[in-house]
């Protein structure tokens, strides 16, 4: 492997759950009385941090009405856990692949006992020694969690990739030039990781796979 250390992206990337976060944040606004943003809307902010992303559903939410929205929204995200069957398929073929060569790590949006619980339950943890979350660091697309791990793993920028669906991961890993891949069976088009000037972008798990064998290039 070309890579020291390879950061995956959680929602999107691995794990099949957009659309679960799209519907919990739908629930929940409608139980609060917010207005229910559309369907693109409230799939264009999962890989945030939940507070930019309810920042930027509804501007102006202030601090008290942000904790109960996330309350309520975690009430139906976690009527069910994460499971095997969520994973994209090749995923796990993949992280098997890689497990023992490169180091592989997490970058994620999601909150910390959202990470370890989902971690747990989709049988995924095993792979990731090093995990960072949004509200433990800042929300993508700022690259502290990125600069922490590059400091914890001691590895070069330039030997690293993070590997993500939205725009949001090619920002953060662009921002401190490291080279990031995009994969397009997420959030985000081709169109929209483009923009952010990610080294390749895959479109299935078996082209990632090449694209990991051979440091990003085709």
């Amino acid at each position: 492997m070309s890579f020291d250390v390879v950061i995956f992206d959680w929602d999107g990337t691995l794990i099949d759950s957009v659309d679960h976060i799209a519907d919990s944040l739908e629930l929940a606004a409608r139980d609060l009385g917010y207005p229910v943003r559309e369907r693109e809307a409230l799939r264009h902010i999962v890989g945030l941090g939940m507070e930019e992303a309810l920042g930027q559903l509804w501007p102006g939410i202030t601090r008290e009405e942000m904790t109960q929205l996330r309350e309520v929204y975690a009430r139906y995200f976690f009527q069910r856990d994460t499971t095997p069957a969520d994973l994209f398929h090749g995923v796990d073929e993949l992280l098997e692949t890689l497990h023992g060569g490169p180091m592989l790590a997490v970058a994620t949006g999601k909150s910390r006992p959202g990470l370890d619980r989902a971690l747990g339950s989709s049988g995924l943890g095993r792979f990731f020694p090093l995990t960072r979350c949004a509200n433990e660091t800042a929300s993508k697309p700022d690259p502290l969690m990125l600069r922490q791990i590059v400091s914890e793993t001691g590895a070069s920028v330039e030997r690293m990739v993070m590997v993500g669906d939205t725009i949001y991961d090619m920002e953060m890993a662009r921002r401190i030039g490291m080279p990031a891949i995009g994969v397009t069976w997420g959030v985000h088009s081709e169109a929209q990781l483009s923009a952010h000037s990610p080294m390749a972008i895959a479109s299935d798990i078996s082209m990632l796979r090449e694209l990991m064998a051979s440091g990003g290039t085709q």
